[in-house]
């Protein structure tokens, strides 16, 4: 085994954990209160290559190993969730579901532009009645011979309004039921598609989630990508690598909770001695530092799995289920080392709980991780 980084893998942490410093933190607070969506942040993200991590620099990406990824997510989840997601969602689930997926009619046009950061994608799957439960899209794509027509609603959907290029999952042979589905590509200003209101969250408020509308949306055939019927494979598949993202949000919202908790224990004062002379605080800080250890040897071997091209799915939901159920207990107890002050918005840890809260759900909630994981023991 080999525990150490390269020297590339540490100057990708170092830039991703200046780039929090110095970009995200200052207005973090106010992005946050006011459900801003960080759009100068996003497009300097763009700019420095994190938007296209793990493309090839042949479509314009940066060429970088899961490994990478997954550093620079904690390193951006630390500070601001809500900007991290839009790294997660554009690397984990659009640039690399059309790279791996995609033709070359489609990479050229739609990839290399979401590698460049030029653009934001989405990815659309969730709806009303089909949360955890994929298999039962109701939006339909049905085959006009040359283009789908494309209906129905999708839900909370990360970018939803920021994004130009959507992956949208739908039923085109209900008969065949998830063997039915298709991913087709989708552009903002398609006629018939509407982006609904922004959802008021409790969490990554930054972050904007909306409700997409399809009414009659013709979609070009050459817009689908795989076969006919391969877009849940697609989906699922996708997803695999999109978990290794979520739980690096998850950890750094974690180690970002602890790294506050760790500091102000050490300037509290109370009873005559800092709060971290305090045996109590002692114990919440040991099992916050090893829970958030053990989190962070999950995320890298799932992404050390991907990068040397062996099965990942048990490890990127172990992953993720262990790393967002840690954040939720980091979060809670770092409130309670702030005490009162814990309470208060300048001081960042009820932000971070709030934030934390969510990587339980998207992208797999536990308890789907859990089915996930038992699936792949059992076999």
């Amino acid at each position: 085994m080999n525990f150490e980084l390269t020297e590339e893998q540490i100057m990708i942490r170092q830039a991703a954990r200046d780039f929090a410093q110095t970009e995200l933190k200052p207005g973090v607070i106010e992005r946050d209160e006011h459900q801003k969506f960080p759009a100068e942040q996003v497009k300097m993200l763009g700019e420095l290559g994190f938007l296209g991590m793990m493309v090839s620099p042949k479509y314009g990406g940066s060429g970088m190993d899961a490994i990478s990824y997954v550093l620079a997510m904690e390193e951006l989840s630390k500070i601001d969730a809500s900007a991290s997601v839009v790294v997660s969602v554009n690397n984990s689930l659009v640039c690399y579901g059309l790279e791996k997926y995609g033709n070359d009619f489609q990479k050229e046009k739609y990839l290399v532009p979401l590698a460049k950061g030029e653009k934001i994608g989405a990815f659309c799957l969730s709806e009303p009645e089909a949360g955890s439960d994929a298999t039962s899209q109701k939006t339909t794509a049905v085959d006009m011979g040359d283009h789908y027509l494309l209906n129905g609603v999708k839900n909370w959907i990360t970018n939803g309004n920021s994004a130009s290029t959507y992956l949208v999952i739908a039923q085109t042979h209900p008969e065949k039921r998830h063997h039915g589905i298709n991913a087709l590509i989708v552009e903002k200003g398609m006629e018939g598609f509407e982006v609904g209101a922004k959802e008021n969250k409790l969490g990554i408020r930054g972050s904007d989630t909306h409700s997409l509308m399809f009414t009659d949306v013709k979609v070009p055939k050459e817009n689908r990508i795989g076969d006919d019927g391969f877009g849940f494979k697609f989906a699922m598949n996708t997803l695999e690598g999109g978990r290794i993202g979520i739980a690096a949000q998850a950890l750094g919202i974690a180690s970002g909770a602890y790294e506050l908790a760790l500091n102000y224990s050490k300037e509290r004062k109370a009873f005559g001695k800092t709060i971290a002379d305090l045996q109590a605080t002692q114990f919440k800080l040991a099992d916050m530092a090893t829970e958030i250890e053990a989190a962070r040897l999950l995320c890298l071997k799932a992404a050390w799995l991907k990068d040397q091209g062996q099965p990942y799915a048990q490890a990127s939901s172990m992953a993720k289920l262990f790393a967002s159920e840690v954040a939720m207990r980091t979060t809670v107890e770092a409130v309670q080392i702030h005490g009162g002050y814990g309470f208060v918005k300048e001081y960042h840890v009820e932000r971070l709980m709030r934030d934390a809260k969510i990587t339980q759900i998207y992208e797999g909630t536990s308890e789907i991780q859990r089915i996930v994981i038992s699936r792949e023991v059992l076999k």
